[in-house]
């Protein structure tokens, strides 16, 4: 089973889960991403790697909506959603999970969770996403806001697979949490993939986590992806020079 978790996809044949093609993002007349192309295939886990300020948010918000594209195209799975609002791109199968986590503090564990029900329709949160992450079974009446970092960040990643997306961003997941939780995070994210077979990606500065994670590394600088790899392939060494201040 865990063989099967950890294997990547064969490389994509068809239909992409995630296309981005000569995408740019500006704020005002200041471009921040130059022309970025990229296809992720279905059940594939790509990080997007890079220093702070080098665009992986403002990727992650253009992806999402919330920051517009000025040129280029965005498709899920085949579906052009570069115009759509934010929560017509979720309803096409796109789940974020922001820097920062962003849970309703003063809303419940269950709560907060079926807020991302809205798309599915669903009445109640399914038994598989408890099944996930049993410490959100156990602390359901308790308020987000009580929870710990690593928590709070399941519980982020819970919210986000109730609307039942074919694509899940997660922005800096490893941000201000600790090392063991990390690891049981990219077990986590394996095997939600597994099992649900969506394509995951993920920014990152933690080389660790990302090579733990992940079926293929970019890294990128200033805007535009500067270097890719597949996971069996990457140079640890340089890319730890991209990272490096």
């Amino acid at each position: 089973m865990q063989e099967l978790l950890d294997r990547a996809p064969p490389a994509a044949h068809g239909q992409a889960a995630l296309s981005l093609t000569d995408l740019h993002v500006a704020y005002g007349q200041s471009e921040v991403l130059h022309g970025i192309t990229l296809n992720v295939a279905p059940g594939e886990i790509v990080a997007i790697m890079g220093r702070n300020g080098m665009g992986k948010t403002t990727l992650m918000k253009s992806l999402m909506g919330i920051v517009p594209a000025r040129a280029g195209r965005i498709r899920v799975a085949g579906q052009d959603v570069t115009a759509l609002p934010s929560h017509r791109r979720v309803a096409a199968g796109i789940a974020y999970v922001p820097q920062g986590r962003m849970i309703f503090s003063t809303m419940t564990v269950q709560e907060n969770i079926e807020t991302g029900l809205t798309v599915s329709g669903a009445r109640r949160v399914p038994d598989s996403i408890y099944a996930l992450f049993p410490v959100l079974l156990e602390m359901r009446r308790r308020r987000g806001g009580n929870l710990s970092g690593g928590q709070q960040q399941q519980l982020a990643i819970a919210r986000a697979l109730a609307s039942n997306p074919k694509v899940l961003l997660l922005d800096e997941p490893t941000e201000g949490i600790q090392p063991s939780i990390i690891r049981e995070m990219a077990r986590t994210l394996k095997k939600i993939r597994g099992e649900r077979g969506l394509s995951i990606i993920v920014s990152e500065q933690v080389l660790s986590f990302a090579l733990d994670v992940a079926d293929r590394v970019l890294v990128i600088e200033n805007g535009s992806i500067v270097h890719e790899a597949a996971r069996a392939d990457v140079d640890e060494a340089k890319v730890s020079a991209f990272l490096s201040v």
